[in-house]
């Protein structure tokens, strides 16, 4: 793990990648002039997150071409982004590390306006996503995430799900660190930072693909980021809880004292039907989020592995981290072609073999 020794570059660049063998071959060509141009010494790592297309082949041909500033991370299997995120913090060597999707949405061009506002003072540089070209839907999903987050957590941002941001080396050091089965990278973030700026960066169309991100993934993106944050959800299930039971308990007793002065009505039999599932309702609802709680308690203190690394692919070098796998094969890289060497048999520390 780099992380946890003293930077040896101006800056890192940690891209995650999850099926996007069109979008890599484009991105490489504005990617390396922008970064090219700040005038800094760099590395780009891309993190293939478990992809089920040609997307680590496509990483590992494009390779060849800037070995001095490319590393590639292939994960095991697909962790999810943030996730993927993590295993590229943990390798970063840059004091200055930058997240950016692969999707080219956020311009690569605009890193140098964040890496300025980083050196300037600032712990944290996020992108505001101006002019947003993605479908209503997401759009409207995006605000309400945003609003509920701004009124039930401490958090302050503008766009939680820009990830074109620069994080100081100390604030990725916290983000690793903190650990978690479901981190939210820039919400973590804000909240350990203590002079953030978010400044508008351009924002396009999808250059090639589709999202990997549905309607469901991004609520329960979201739905994860809040009970981190919060227990407002509950806070707020308690309150309504009590409400129901006052009223339930007036009603029980206006229809007590009905039934002494009135008699009793065979008609309201269906009204307290309709009640009494309202109430089961509102029972079953709080029970789901209560679930949700200990669910993450779980996730949390159960005993895991964390993200496992297949492959590191950098200059003169092929790291395989090992474990418990059957087998793994170890790469080294000579010129500007990868040769495969025999398998070996895994053992529980690092392989690593040098050209």
């Amino acid at each position: 793990m780099h992380l946890h020794n003293p930077p040896t570059l101006d800056l890192s660049v940690v891209i995650p990648v999850y099926n996007e063998e069109k979008s890599l071959p484009l991105l490489f060509d504005r990617l390396f002039p922008a970064l090219d141009k700040l005038g800094k010494s760099y590395e780009v790592i891309f993190v293939n997150d478990g992809s089920k297309d040609n997307s680590q082949a496509v990483l590992e041909s494009l390779f060849p071409k800037r070995p001095d500033v490319i590393r590639v991370i292939d994960l095991m299997r697909n962790v999810g982004q943030h996730l993927a995120i993590i295993a590229g913090f943990e390798q970063a060597r840059g004091e200055i590390i930058v997240t950016l999707d692969c999707d080219l949405q956020n311009p690569p061009e605009d890193i140098g306006k964040l890496v300025t506002l980083v050196e300037e003072g600032h712990d944290i540089a996020g992108g505001i996503r101006a002019q947003r070209q993605d479908k209503s839907w997401r759009k409207a999903v995006s605000n309400l995430a945003n609003r509920i987050r701004e009124r039930i957590t401490s958090i302050r941002m503008v766009d939680q799900g820009s990830m074109l941001r620069a994080y100081r080396r100390y604030i990725v050091q916290q983000i690793v660190a903190t650990g978690g089965s479901s981190p939210y990278i820039p919400a973590i973030a804000t909240y350990l930072a203590s002079n953030p700026i978010e400044v508008p960066v351009g924002h396009e169309e999808r250059a090639a693909g589709v999202s990997q991100y549905n309607i469901y993934k991004l609520l329960r993106l979201n739905f994860d980021m809040i009970t981190s944050f919060s227990i407002v959800p509950l806070q707020i299930f308690t309150m309504v809880g009590m409400g129901l039971s006052a009223a339930s308990g007036l009603l029980v007793v206006w229809i007590a004292l009905r039934r002494i002065f009135l008699g009793p009505e065979v008609e309201g039999v269906f009204t307290l039907f309709a009640i009494l599932f309202l109430l089961v309702s509102v029972t079953m609802t709080g029970l789901g989020l209560i679930g949700e709680y200990i669910g993450r308690i779980y996730m949390e203190v159960r005993p895991r592995r964390g993200v496992g690394i297949k492959k590191l692919l950098q200059q003169n070098v092929v790291e395989v981290e090992t474990m418990e796998e059957e087998e793994v094969e170890i790469l080294e890289i000579k010129a500007d072609k990868p040769v495969a060497s025999k398998p070996r048999k895994p053992v529980k520390s690092k392989a690593k073999k040098t050209g």
